[in-house]
């Protein structure tokens, strides 16, 4: 059997700038990742720090320690099914990383971990795809 090591906290952390530039996210908003480790949150492609709703903070907390992954950027929105934040994020399987965002223009398919606030049973880690549009991003499918 091959011993696979696993990623260290600053190896995801590298990983999400670099999806974040993908993204391309306000450049203020991956300063503040890179040097405070603040998250930023998107509500229709704008931009809050996660430290600004200690509630989802908690929650982001919960799902990086949980599932042993690196929180980078949320979305929030409000769907017929639920309100919903997803948690977009780089697991602790650096084999899945080459997978972990295919981009068509300013469209993107990421990993997340999308909590449904409204009904915790229909919450799941996953692929969700988000639009780039003006520094931030908003989940369209």
């Amino acid at each position: 059997m091959k011993n696979i090591t696993q990623p260290t906290n600053e190896q995801k952390k590298e990983k999400a700038i670099e999806i974040l530039k993908i993204l391309d996210i306000y450049k203020p908003y991956i300063q503040g990742f890179i040097q405070e480790d603040n998250v930023c949150f998107f509500e229709q492609f704008g931009g809050f720090w996660v430290y600004q709703e200690p509630e989802i903070e908690q929650k982001m907390r919960e799902i990086e320690k949980k599932h042993n992954c690196k929180v980078y950027a949320i979305t929030h929105e409000f769907t017929e099914f639920g309100e919903l934040w997803d948690f977009l994020v780089v697991t602790n399987y650096p084999e899945e990383w080459e997978d972990m965002v295919y981009t068509y223009g300013n469209k993107h398919t990421l990993f997340a971990y999308v909590w449904n606030k409204s009904n915790e049973d229909c919450s799941e880690l996953g692929t969700i795809a988000v639009k780039s549009f003006g520094g931030g991003i908003a989940r369209v499918g």
